[in-house]
């Protein structure tokens, strides 16, 4: 018998123990090298574990057991064949529905006439019923003409709650522990809210250029890149500009000492089955439109695939976040440390405004930038927004160099 030990290997550094989030497979199973067997959380990432050889596999660990890098947590039987398939078993004959012989109808009772006393309560059935708050219509009386006794009022129940309160409805619970990544990212979020001095600012955009750019070439864009022509890659492009305006903004805090990045690693906010992702876009001021879309296509889908690594989910500068996406009008965005900003972006909605003396109709955007006030002053952080609106506002001479077609590489 030939039995390998799987350990659990390295996701990145820094990390020394990940949680078994689900098994792919049941013990006694038999597995084929390189199939997925588990899927397992960091408090960065929920990553695949694949098999290491063909066998007979042998669980070590629970489901939702934290488990350090490098423990067991399954053998694998190199030794044993895999089985042959076997047959199906035939499916259970049907049976005849048994067709039952009809019942004779009771006979229908007669009801009484109604009267004047028909659902009229006594006194003290009536005392009875206010305090309950019950219609005597709904009540069936059991008295003399079918009067509503005592009796009648102190089993009656009502049929809509009193004072407007539900005691009909589910009171389940369900109790379901945080994933580690869950866990992290709360625990993350708190300390930021803790430990840094975060003030936001906001501003709005107005999107009638970005709007008429996309609509004039997203088809030849997209037929000929094979990707979209999006709002992201404006946003990318504006905000690189504005952090080498104002690099104090895409700066950080390390204990007494700032950290000024020469480059601009943007982070872009993905939603993902497992929750909040935020894979790296490097030298993001060095890509162009499509390569901004390209690679902002990619890290999405290995985030929906469940396939995003450690590596491109670390080292981000600054942040973008979309919660228009999800209809947000507003909102003051959290930093992603150990970042010192990340910029909000919302949803857009048709407003009236004022151009040069009249009143228009634009497509309007409101935007937000958090930032941690320990290192970038109401200056710089104004500044930097300023900078990002005037670029949306104006992308064709700002971001495109004054030539749309060369900008988008058509």
């Amino acid at each position: 018998m030939s039995i390998l030990e799987m350990k659990v290997p390295s996701p990145g550094e820094s990390i020394t123990e990940v949680e078994i989030a689900t098994w792919l497979v049941k013990d006694g199973d038999y597995v084929e090298k390189d199939q997925a067997i588990a899927e397992v959380d960091s408090d960065k990432a929920t990553l695949e574990l694949p098999a290491e050889e063909s066998g007979i596999i042998t669980l070590k660990a629970e489901e939702g057991e934290v488990v350090k890098v490098g423990q067991v947590v399954c053998l694998i039987d190199r030794s044993a064949s895999k089985p042959s398939g076997e047959t199906a078993a035939p499916a259970p004959a049907k049976e005849e529905p048994k067709v039952e012989a009809p019942q004779p109808e009771a006979p229908k009772a007669t009801p009484a006439p109604a009267t004047y006393a028909t659902n009229a309560p006594s006194p003290a059935a009536k005392k009875i019923l206010d305090e309950k708050g019950i219609e005597p219509a709904s009540v069936s009386g059991t008295g003399r003409d079918g009067r509503i006794t005592k009796e009648d009022a102190q089993k009656a129940t009502p049929s809509v709650p009193a004072m407007g309160v539900s005691n009909t409805g589910s009171r389940a619970q369900t109790t379901t522990k945080l994933s580690v990544l869950r866990r992290k990212l709360a625990a993350r979020l708190v300390s930021v809210k803790n430990e840094t001095a975060m003030l936001t600012t906001f501003n709005e955009v107005d999107m009638s250029e970005i709007f008429r750019i996309r609509k004039q070439y997203k088809d030849e864009f997209a037929a000929k890149h094979g990707v979209g022509l999006g709002f992201m890659s404006f946003f990318t492009k504006a905000v690189t500009r504005a952090l080498q305006m104002y690099p104090d903004v895409n700066a950080m805090i390390d204990g007494d000492f700032k950290i000024n990045n020469d480059f601009c690693d943007i982070s872009i906010a993905v939603s993902g089955p497992k929750g909040l992702m935020v894979p790296v876009l490097r030298n993001a001021e060095n890509l162009t439109l499509r390569g901004v879309e390209a690679s902002i296509k990619e890290l999405a889908t290995k985030v929906r695939d469940g396939k995003i690594t450690i590596d491109e989910m670390t080292g981000g500068t600054f942040t973008i976040t979309n919660g228009g996406v999800f209809g947000s009008m507003l909102s003051t965005p959290i930093i992603n440390p150990p970042q010192s900003a990340i910029l909000g972006m919302h949803n857009i909605i048709e407003r009236p405004v004022a151009v040069k003396g009249q009143v228009v109709i634009r497509p309007m955007m409101y935007v937000a930038l958090s930032y941690d006030h320990r290192i970038i002053d109401g200056r710089e952080s104004v500044g930097f927004l300023v900078a990002v609106k005037e670029a949306l506002d104006n992308p064709v001479e700002i971001l495109m160099g004054g030539d749309e077609r060369k900008a988008l590489e058509l």
